[in-house]
């Protein structure tokens, strides 16, 4: 009897060993490329968020959208959510956030510029200071809201009647800090809260902590100590973004 151990015995197990090794790690492979976050729900809901928080606005409103990466590292989502960094308005060049509360907790954010086409208000003429405004001291001109300050104005309603606080170059973009506008809304004087999110409104009640004329910062205190931010309007509410 030959005792001669064959070579070809040892082999068999590791090549076998070797292809179990093989296609553990195809399978882990396609399972890794299969449980990245598709970028469509993400990008779907981001956009909803930015056509929910322009609606209403004057004039015509354009998004341009980023794309998440199709190679991203991250989790399945089951309940995504946008939202926008804090004090910053849905228009202009942004980032919107997208977050995933379930199975797990991540956040992602998609770069947009939300550009919206309007009239909105210049003076026709040169104007003294302490000039008071009157209708053929305005003229309108249309360009893109999102590249003008915020307080710029749209409705010459806004404008005639009142005193400017300086002077004024013709053509210049007419703005509410430039004309002595009456405070919508006073320091200790209780306001009315309006809540806007996305698809709901709350309201509520608090105390304004400084004084506000349309279309500027105001600090309430609500009943329970908290200090939230908001925008004055001209009826004198203060709208609160969540």
């Amino acid at each position: 009897m030959n005792n001669a151990r064959n070579p070809l015995c040892g082999q068999a197990p590791r090549l076998a060993a070797r292809r179990l090794a093989a296609s553990v790690a195809i399978s882990v492979v396609t399972l890794s490329a299969t449980a990245q976050q598709p970028p469509e729900p993400v990008q779907r809901v981001a956009r909803a968020f930015l056509e929910q928080s322009t609606h209403g606005l004057p004039g015509e409103v354009a998004i341009d959208l980023g794309k998440l990466d199709a190679n991203n590292q991250l989790p399945p989502c089951t309940a995504l959510s946008a939202f926008l960094p804090a004090q910053a308005r849905a228009w202009g060049q942004i980032n919107v956030g997208v977050r995933c509360d379930s199975p797990v907790v991540w956040s992602v954010y998609l770069p947009a510029r939300v550009s919206v086409t309007a009239d909105y208000l210049v003076t026709a003429q040169a104007l003294r200071a302490g000039q008071i405004v009157g209708p053929a001291d305005i003229a309108r001109k249309r360009g893109d809201l999102a590249a003008l300050p915020g307080d710029t104005l749209t409705d010459p309603a806004q404008a005639q009647g009142y005193h400017t606080r300086h002077a004024l170059a013709a053509g210049n973009a007419l703005r509410a800090s430039m004309l002595r506008i009456p405070d919508a809304v006073r320091q200790g004087q209780n306001v009315q809260i309006v809540g806007v999110g996305e698809g709901f409104s709350v309201a509520s009640e608090g105390r304004a902590m400084n004084n506000a004329a349309p279309g500027d910062t105001v600090r309430v205190r609500m009943p329970s100590g908290q200090v939230v931010t908001g925008t004055a309007r001209a009826d004198g509410t203060v709208e609160v973004g969540f």
